[in-house]
Formats: C-alpha cells, structure tokens, sequence
C-alpha cells in the first residue's frame, strides 16, 4: 500500500515539475519572440528617423543630391 502511495505521488510529482518546466520554456519563447519584434520595430523607427533627417540637410541645402543619394544607399544596405 505504501508503495502505492509512494508511486502515486511521485508521479503526480513527475507530471507536476514537466508541467512546470514546458511553462517556462513557453514563456522563455513568448518573451524571446516580443523580443525580436519590438528590436525590428526599434531599427525601422531608427531607419525612418535617419532619412527623414537626411532629407531635411538635402532640402536645406546642407547635402547636394549625390552626398544624400550615397548617404542613402548606406542607410539601405545596413
């Protein structure tokens, strides 16, 4: 009978820790996932950032047309 008890236990134990353990694998994969997206839409912010400036210094007259078209293209390749 103790053995029983024992066993029982010890599985309901088992099953509790797996449990434990896929719910934070689930949320360790949730936050890393949140984490990439919000890092995407960080460099696109940063991205829009720099050509609207860009644009601005071109407009000013600050850039001539080729310093903003190569300074563009270094934007586009990172």
């Amino acid at each position: 009978m103790q053995k029983i008890i024992f066993l029982t236990s010890s599985a309901l134990i088992l099953v509790f820790v797996i449990y434990l353990a896929i719910a934070a694998i689930r949320k360790g994969v949730e936050a890393k996932r949140e984490k990439r997206e919000n890092d995407n839409k960080d460099d696109k912010s940063e991205f829009l950032n720099e050509i609207d400036k860009l644009n601005e210094m071109y407009k000013k007259g600050i850039l001539t047309k080729e310093e903003f078209e190569k300074a563009k293209e270094k934007l586009l390749e990172k």
